[in-house]
């Protein structure tokens, strides 16, 4: 690859981690903690290339005052044409900002696992739940407590979850993608959802889900996947930030 194009594609590739870092579509790859992380390599590969092709020009005038013969013809300028094409995913990251993980990477995990794969843990007693008619919790936590609170600390309250619907094996799910560290490593938390008109509601479609959780009905031959009998549900945006941690 000649020394312009790995240039040109230094400046791309650090422009697009500062794009995504500045106006937080990074939330869509990474935890929110590691926007220094990419704020830095992108300000750093911007610095490298752009210091690279000042130091090519001031080269070329030397070398141009130094021959005034040499017009500086390249003849093997077409064997490198090829190199210019990996500017095209950068250049589709730059461009391009594509959606969070949703129902396909669900329908995905699940389909590499088999139902009685879930880890086997001793259950626990969970503080109890804090006050109120109606509780908001986070999937994870919800499912965490369902599957493995041995006080049954849900039993008979009212929470409110908030996640995006997915359709699979005649069920109708509430799911949200958890990562500890990036988008690679992302595993989904999931919900069945017992109520009326559920299952027209589109895929990917985020929702507030408002109900109670059937006792019991988190086993490890469904995957964990404890049931919310619903009283109320409501469609609501996309968050800024999609994913648990």
């Amino acid at each position: 690859m000649r020394r312009e194009t790995q240039n040109i594609l230094l400046i791309l590739l650090g422009g697009a981690l500062l794009k995504i870092a500045l106006n937080g579509d990074y939330l869509r790859y990474v935890r929110p903690a590691h926007q220094p992380w990419v704020i830095g390599g992108g300000a750093v590969m911007l610095a490298l290339g752009a210091i690279a092709i000042v130091r090519d020009v001031l080269a070329a005038r030397r070398a141009a005052a130094a021959d005034p013969l040499d017009h500086g013809h390249d003849h093997g300028a077409h064997s490198a044409r090829s190199a210019w094409l990996l500017m095209v995913p950068v250049l589709a990251v730059f461009l391009i900002a594509p959606p969070a993980l949703g129902s396909d990477s669900v329908a995905r995990s699940q389909a590499r696992l088999p139902s009685s794969s879930a880890q086997a843990l001793d259950a626990q007693a969970f503080p109890p739940l804090p006050p109120g008619d109606v509780v908001p919790l986070s999937v994870s936590v919800f499912v965490t407590r369902a599957g493995w609170d041995s006080t049954g600390s849900l039993n008979g309250r009212t929470v409110s979850l908030s996640g995006f619907v997915v359709h699979s094996g005649g069920s109708t799910l509430l799911a949200r993608m958890v990562i500890s560290c990036c988008a690679a490593d992302a595993r989904p938390q999931t919900v069945r959802l017992d109520g009326p008109g559920v299952a027209a509601l589109p895929a990917d479609t985020w929702i507030e889900a408002v109900g109670q959780v059937v006792p019991g009905s988190s086993t490890r031959e469904n995957g964990m996947t404890p049931t919310l009998t619903l009283s109320n549900v409501r469609r609501v945006p996309a968050p800024e930030d999609p994913y648990e941690y």
